[in-house]
């Protein structure tokens, strides 16, 4: 790899900065996925993050789709999400972080949870703010000024991929849980079946996403970082298989494709 790629790398798992142990894993959308040789995290480096804006990450045509979309439906794909997450606590308060268009909140407040969240891109949030009637907030996780010790439950879907510094995002939401609260997020699994059949052609990869997480360095993320791991799930959201498989088929001209997920607990 060039010499600027590895300017300020650092493993946001084991806080490894040892320039001759990184390694390029792939090579996709013009940038390099390197790979932690110390614990095996692999990830995208600073060096093409620049690139990634997620402030206008949806656009009219995204909007209009969700208004016209049908919300019974989304509220019952959520309530799958609740049937695990009731498991663990029926009830309380819960903090969405990345709360997209707002349907998972919603669901939430439907079923009885106090529900709070923010969200970084605009139209998303003005969606769940001003059609939902959310109590969701603009900003930046990193800026944001949370109550600690507050929360029950914190959920994150597909979202801690998209965060650079993911590591200190778990430690903020570690501070954010009461004694005895949940973390519960769902993330790509580079380990999964179909991650490694295609490995750069896997449609999970690509410059949006910059951590690639496995069931180990996922549970080591989160145990250095004052979390004990329940339970990991591997799963095949069918909102996520459409998305990647048949909308990508039709865009692109190939065959189907398919992403796996892992549910951390």
């Amino acid at each position: 790899m060039k010499e600027e790629v590895l300017k300020d790398i650092c493993c946001r798992v084991c806080k490894n900065v040892d320039k001759g142990t990184f390694k390029k894993k792939f090579r996709k959308e013009n940038a390099d996925i390197v790979q932690c040789q110390k614990c095996g995290f692999v990830f995208i480096p600073p060096f093409y993050r620049s690139q990634i804006n997620y402030v206008e990450y949806k656009n009219e045509d995204s909007l209009r789709a969700v208004i016209a979309g049908n919300d019974w439906l989304k509220i019952q794909r959520h309530k799958l999400r609740y049937s695990l997450i009731r498991k663990y606590c029926k009830r309380g308060k819960l903090f969405d972080l990345g709360v997209g268009w707002g349907h998972f909140l919603h669901t939430g407040r439907l079923l009885g949870y106090e529900v709070e969240g923010i969200e970084m891109a605009k139209m998303p949030f003005s969606y769940a703010k001003e059609h939902l009637k959310l109590p969701v907030e603009c900003i930046d996780f990193f800026d944001y000024k949370p109550k600690e010790n507050y929360y029950d439950i914190i959920t994150m879907w597909d979202v801690l991929e998209h965060i650079d510094r993911c590591d200190e995002a778990v430690e903020k939401c570690h501070s954010m849980l009461k004694e005895g609260g949940y973390l519960i997020f769902q993330v790509p699994q580079i380990d999964s079946y179909i991650a490694k059949k295609q490995e750069e052609k896997w449609q999970a990869m690509g410059l949006d996403h910059v951590n690639y997480l496995s069931k180990d360095t996922a549970k080591t993320l989160l145990e250095t970082r004052g979390f004990k791991v329940k339970r990991i799930k591997s799963s095949i959201e069918i909102k996520l298989f459409l998305m990647y498989s048949f909308y990508d088929r039709k865009r692109n001209k190939e065959a189907i494709k398919q992403t796996a997920a892992t549910r951390i607990f």
